[in-house]
């Protein structure tokens, strides 16, 4: 939960910098926001002129402060690079609650370290809100009114006491589509104490604010991973893929927060039978 904190120490230039990201990224999506012309990619996903001016402008940004550093984006080809460093960019994550008019998309920004998440910026435009962590920094929430409070996960380890989310059915025994082992959310649901769809970075955003206790996305990609892993971590929280491995996680298909190693362990026994 929340708790008031004095003044953190001023962030690294480097997460500095991922704010900024977010920032222009924010100026391109809002004047589109509820103004939507969406097409369909060849994978099925929608995509938006604000999904790709959002990660242009981010890229124009980086490439003129950080020429040598790598880039990888949901909507432009990845800029490989020999730097120890690469950026990794959602300029919208939850493209269809955008086309929809609902308020709850976000921007994620991370930066790598030799392929390991050190900073994560998760920006929701639409509600005004930003949530971010450093490795080290702490996990940070900065509301509408500009007020800056340091975040913590919930201390809730069991699955009956358990408020939980998760973006959606597919790869699930509700919905297993071509997924050869799919997660058995039908169980989970029916264990937790309190389930509902949130969706997207903002449900596991709310696992590190401490208001949900975990939240389960059964597909995945880097760019939607990489920005959550530190806002978790950083908020004392656990963060595993769905199979409950850690192993190169940012490029993991599936992703899992929870408050506490417990509760972690009794979901991944219960979608994984």
């Amino acid at each position: 939960m929340a708790e008031p904190m004095s003044e953190p120490k001023p962030p690294s230039p480097f997460l500095q910098f991922a704010l900024q990201l977010a920032g222009v990224a924010a100026a391109e999506i809002m004047p589109r926001f509820q103004h939507v012309d969406a097409r369909m990619k060849a994978d099925g996903t929608p995509v938006t002129e604000a999904d790709l001016e959002a990660e242009r402008v981010m890229r124009e940004l980086i490439q003129a402060r950080y020429p040598d550093h790598g880039i990888m984006g949901e909507e432009h080809p990845e800029r490989s690079s020999q730097s120890e460093f690469t950026w990794v960019l959602d300029p919208i994550d939850g493209t269809a609650s955008f086309t929809l008019g609902i308020p709850t998309f976000g921007t994620l920004v991370a930066l790598l370290k030799n392929g390991h998440p050190i900073l994560g910026v998760i920006n929701l435009p639409a509600l005004k809100e930003t949530i971010y962590a450093e490795l080290g920094y702490g996990c940070w929430y900065l509301n509408k009114m500009g007020e800056l409070v340091q975040q913590h996960v919930s201390q809730v380890n069991t699955l009956k006491n358990a408020y939980l989310s998760t973006t959606g059915l597919y790869n699930t025994d509700i919905d297993p589509k071509d997924d050869l082992n799919p997660f058995m959310m039908g169980d989970l649901i029916r264990k937790a104490g309190r389930f509902r769809f949130v969706g997207d970075c903002l449900q596991h955003a709310l696992v590190a604010r401490g208001l949900l206790d975990a939240a389960l996305d059964p597909a995945m990609h880097p760019w939607d991973n990489a920005a959550i892993i530190p806002c978790i971590l950083e908020a004392g929280g656990t963060v595993s893929d769905g199979s409950g491995s850690t192993d190169n996680i940012v490029f993991s298909k599936s992703l899992l927060s929870s408050a506490t190693p417990e509760l972690h362990a009794e979901i991944l026994s219960v979608i994984n039978p």
